[in-house]
Order: C-alpha cells, then structure tokens, then sequence
C-alpha cells in the first residue's frame, strides 16, 4: 500500500476515534466541549489534537454533520423501507418512528442538533445540507401524493401573504413543485413531528405521559390526518 493510502487511513482512524470520545464528552457534559479534555482522554498531549480539528467550532461541525447525516440516513430508509409506494401515511409514519427511535437511540447527539444553541457557536453552511434531508424525505411523500393526484391542490387557503413567499422560496430552492400550501402542511407535519420528539428527549412528558411510543403514534395518526394523506 502507498504510503499516502497509509496516512490517510491512519488519520481517518485518528479522526473516527476523537469524534466518539467527543460523543461520550456530548453524552456526559452536553455540547460543552474541550479540545483538550478529549486530547487528555485519548492519552495524546493537547497540541496533537489541533492537527485533526484546529478549532473546538471544527470538531462540533464534525459531529453535528455526523448526527444529520445518520437522522437522515434513518429517516430515507425508513421511507424506502415501505414498499407500497401509495401508502403515504405508512411511509409518513415510517418516518416519524424513524426519527424518534434514532433520538431515544443518540439523545446526546439528537441535543446538540435540536437543543439549546451552542454558546459562541454558529453552524456553517455544510451543516445544513445534511439537516434538510429528513423534512426532504417528508416533503417528498406529500410530492408525491400530489403528482398522483391523491393530494389535491388546497388551494391558497389563509396564508399570510408573507407566509405564502417564504414557502415560495422554500419551494423554488428545493424544487419540490408543491403548492404553498401543501409545502406548509409538511412543514407543520415536520415540526409536529420533532415538537414531540423533543419534548419525550428533554423530560416535558415526564410525569404526564408513560405510554410514549403510543402516545406518539397517536399524534403523528393525527398529524396525518390533519395534512390529508390517505
């Protein structure tokens, strides 16, 4: 082997086993990360670690796109998993469970994309084409309920008319062809979705709620209804 293949294996290792230190740091601590608390936990003095990610901001990128990256990963394959392609609300419900058993599975992770913002952070534009894939994956189900027919044009409704331009934009940039105002259905659908996810992950059902999974499907049985799929 090259001896190039060799240092690049060596260092995708290197970087594969600072990210899951970093994650047990997420696990324990929250986002609240230190370079040099994970160098320490690796055995590696403090300056090695720079070579891999010169900045703490580099390392929480890393993990962020990671965590989309598999919430994403989760989420398509749920969907591709139904094979009856009409079945919009088993793929829609696919989805959803998709999405709260990766959070239960990575509530760390699922924290640091969908909790409180990281002080002095700000996420970069790289993060963002992998955090689009899962409302993708929902608004993909609603196109193509609409090319078949079996979602009819609503109509424009009561949007407000800024509302209406914002999901314009929303429609142009992800080429969707989706009215308005079925485009905000699976936005309300997308939100919905993570609104309960999030309060199951950060405690507000503790106390209230006891059958989850249950209590979930419910909701997202509801939430299908609310959006029209059959």
């Amino acid at each position: 082997m090259p001896a190039a293949n060799i240092r690049a294996r060596a260092r995708a290792e290197m970087v594969t086993e600072i990210k899951t230190i970093a994650r047990r740091h997420l696990a324990a601590e929250g986002a609240n990360l230190s370079l040099r608390a994970v160098a320490r936990d690796m055995g590696m003095v403090s300056s090695a670690i720079y070579r891999y990610f010169p900045s703490r901001d580099e390392l929480l990128t890393a993990l962020i796109v990671d965590g989309y990256q598999a919430l994403g990963d989760a989420a398509e394959g749920a969907d591709a998993a139904v094979t009856d392609r009409a079945d919009l609300r088993g793929r829609w419900l696919a989805v959803c469970h998709a999405v709260r058993r990766w959070a239960l599975a990575h509530p760390a992770e699922y924290a640091l994309l969908f909790g409180s913002p990281v002080p002095g952070y700000a996420a970069p534009q790289e993060t963002t084409v992998q955090a689009a894939r899962t409302p993708v994956a929902l608004i993909g189900i609603l196109l193509d309920g609409f090319t078949t027919g079996v979602l009819p044009d609503p109509g424009p409704g009561d949007l407000p008319d800024p509302v209406r331009a914002d999901l314009a934009v929303l429609r142009d940039t992800l080429s969707t062809g989706l009215p308005e105002a079925l485009l905000a259905r699976g936005a309300t659908g997308w939100i919905h979705c993570f609104g309960v996810v999030s309060f199951e992950i950060f405690g507000q059902l503790n106390g209230v709620i006891e059958a989850r999974e249950e209590y979930f499907d419910h909701q997202m049985r509801r939430l299908s209804d609310q959006i029209g799929l059959p």
